[in-house]
């Protein structure tokens, strides 16, 4: 199966394109800043997920997989401090939330799948 089949794939670009989304709002002197942060570890998350899925090795994949997995929790806790800086509000935060745990759970559970498979 190709990469851009995988589910975890497809919803880990979908939580990147609603953060970019999310942060166009963000102020001008974020630009390099949080903003440019956030888009980083949302783009890592899918890129991630992809690069270990063209390794060689179980291992590689597999440590790619927790690459992405940590890259998600970097992305939660910059989107706690731009809810602290005001840059969004509640709702929006909720709703990037409540995308970023639907990842959380997918990649989770592809790791595991991943590890009794190979």
């Amino acid at each position: 199966m190709e990469y851009t089949e995988l589910e975890v794939w497809k919803e880990a670009r979908v939580l990147t394109n609603s953060v970019y989304e999310i942060s166009k709002t963000f102020p001008k002197k974020e630009t390099y800043g949080l903003k440019s942060q956030i888009r980083r570890c949302a783009v890592s998350i899918p890129s991630n997920i992809a690069e270990g899925c063209g390794r060689r090795t179980s291992a590689d994949t597999i440590q790619f997989l927790h690459i992405s997995r940590g890259s998600r929790y970097e992305l939660e806790t910059q989107l706690y401090i731009a809810l602290d800086q005001n840059y969004l509000n509640q709702e929006k935060f909720d709703n990037l939330f409540r995308e970023i745990l639907k990842c959380k759970k997918l990649i989770n559970g592809f790791i595991k799948y991943y590890k009794k498979a190979h």
